[in-house]
């Protein structure tokens, strides 16, 4: 079963990204916490008689842990209540592969997979290009900001023991800095922009003019003085230069140099020669 058929089946408390964030942090703090002997249990039911209701309960006493995470990722940007839908993921993975018979708590077990989703979450929607790829850059892009002392780009020393702290080369710590200082630019700008902000806008120098009535119809007349200049060029090749051009280059069934120079009676060399003489008189055609 997926994971959102399991949330459906839990039947988890409505969260909206509109405003409702408060009103549903404020039910999941009222849900009880569960004891030890509570939670294994209920881990137990759930493991070996697949209890849905055990899950939803193991689910509903760690939501509270879930908002406590995702409240530590707001600094990025992005909503909260998204941050706690996708850490709810990760919890609800954690409650399936949960083991009661190691003796640990489930929340200390959770916290993995919850911080894994919202990881994932933020590393997706922070920006449009993805700023951080392999295992280190993802490593980077998370304690950068811990890292940063001041405002402002780093300076040599920092840089140094900043890579040093994370075990990265200092030219990765400088990339990763380059990408977070960085800004999606909309294509388009904003209705109320000034005229600078339009004229540097996307827009405003990546037009596309294959609609253009006027680049249609000089695209489709530069097509036809190319092929009206292609065939003059073909008719003033003698025929056996045309006709190893033919079967070079036009066929289907593409001949060999060896195969025409024992048709002709010479040698491939003499054919290779006949070839490329009559692709350079077509060349001077066709930019003439």
């Amino acid at each position: 079963m997926t994971h959102a058929l399991i949330a459906q089946e839990l039947h988890l408390p409505t969260l909206s990204a509109s405003g409702g964030a408060e009103s549903y942090i404020s039910a999941v703090n009222r849900i009880p916490v569960l004891s030890a002997e509570e939670e294994h249990e209920l881990a137990v039911r759930l493991r070996d008689q697949g209890d849905l209701n055990a899950a939803r309960q193991l689910v509903f006493s760690h939501l509270r842990f879930v908002v406590y995470i995702a409240r530590g990722y707001t600094g990025y940007g992005l909503p909260l209540a998204d941050l706690i839908q996708e850490g709810n993921i990760g919890l609800m993975k954690a409650v399936k592969r949960f083991d009661p018979d190691v003796k640990v708590r489930l929340v200390s077990f959770a916290v993995h997979w919850i911080r894994a989703e919202i990881h994932e979450f933020v590393l997706r929607n922070w920006r449009i290009v993805k700023v951080a790829t392999t295992k280190a850059q993802r490593k980077l892009f998370f304690n950068l900001r811990s890292a940063k002392k001041r405002l402002g780009w780093f300076s040599k020393e920092e840089v140094d023991q900043v890579a040093d702290d994370l075990g990265v080369p200092p030219e990765t710590v400088l990339e990763m800095e380059s990408r977070m200082s960085g800004a999606d630019v909309s294509f388009d700008p904003a209705p109320e922009s000034d005229d600078d902000e339009a004229f540097r806008s996307p827009a405003a120098y990546l037009e596309d003019h294959r609609a253009d009535p006027a680049c249609l119809i000089e695209a489709e007349d530069w097509d036809n003085d190319a092929h009206q200049r292609l065939g003059e060029a073909l008719e003033q090749l003698d025929t056996r230069s045309l006709d190893i051009l033919q079967r070079r280059w036009l066929n289907d069934d593409k001949a060999t140099l060896q195969d025409l120079a024992d048709e002709y009676g010479v040698s491939a060399e003499r054919i290779r020669q006949i070839e490329n003489n009559a692709i350079k008189k077509l060349r001077g055609r066709m930019v003439a």
